[in-house]
């Protein structure tokens, strides 16, 4: 991974160029209204202040977990030993992108909602609070991670989530094979270029017009910059929204040529 200081540099750049959060000089009606309806929507739903106590709670369980970590592994804590403490707090996404997930659901609508990496279920128990129809599947690596997120979902009352636990390379592919479309999906796992690019290849098949796909950290090293330029490429892909810390892709045929924007969040 970059360190701090060039991920400094590297965010700096980026702001520099980007466009500003208010939809300003923005053509197309797609985005605009992602901008102006989404990314700046600031009602207080009531599913945040449920999820951050949650999250709240969990920055205050010292219970030590047993990590498998078949990625690039944490940044903060490279040991396979770790507090929940801990893992709310360096792996869990913060509250401001937990919540324009859930704004983007809630938006959306997606009926089937598949996401990789559930760490402790903080991002989960948002796509699953935006959408109480939508079918959610999250996968997790780490056995005893996943057993703190199933209480988590259970005292949320969230009762339409299913974890699948195991490495993404094995368990991704038969739990595609079960579905017969990928509306929304979140990338949150195994920060390394070939992976993640060979995950967007096996979810292509089940895109349709109106999927969306969020990659999370794709300015985090130079690997995970070189599979977000791979991805944002494709053909598939008609449009991209690069909001530094994530990266997002629509494959709507009305984007006749596409178009790449990086947007100030």
């Amino acid at each position: 991974m970059y360190s701090k200081l060039r991920l400094i540099q590297k965010y700096i750049s980026w702001y520099l160029t980007a466009s500003n959060s208010k939809g300003h000089g923005i053509h197309s009606p797609f985005i605009f209204s992602f901008i102006t309806k989404v990314l700046n929507d600031n009602t207080a739903y009531a599913s945040y202040s449920q999820v951050e106590l949650l999250r709240k709670q969990l920055l205050d369980d010292r219970t030590v977990l047993t990590i498998e970590d078949f990625g690039a592994g944490s940044a903060m804590d490279k040991s396979n030993r770790r507090t929940v403490s801990s893992i709310a707090k360096n792996a869990a996404k913060p509250k401001k992108f937990g919540q324009l997930l859930f704004r983007m659901v809630k938006y959306y609508q997606p009926r089937v909602v598949l996401e990789l990496g559930t760490s402790l279920g903080i991002t989960t128990s948002y796509l699953a609070a935006a959408n109480p129809g939508a079918i959610i599947t999250t996968l997790e690596g780490a056995k005893e991670v996943a057993a703190v997120a199933r209480k988590n979902f259970t005292a949320l009352s969230l009762q339409s989530i299913s974890i699948v636990e195991g490495d993404f390379d094995v368990v991704l592919s038969p739990v595609l094979s079960d579905m017969q479309s990928v509306d929304f999906c979140f990338v949150d796992g195994n920060h390394r270029r070939k992976p993640t690019e060979r995950y967007f290849q096996q979810l292509l098949p089940l895109t349709n017009n109106d999927s969306i796909i969020i990659f999370d950290d794709i300015h985090w090293s130079r690997e995970m910059e070189e599979a977000w330029a791979t991805i944002r490429n494709h053909p598939a892909v008609r449009c991209s929204v690069d909001l530094f810390f994530i990266g997002i892709v629509f494959f709507r045929q009305e984007f006749h040529e596409k178009q790449h924007f990086n947007i100030r969040f």
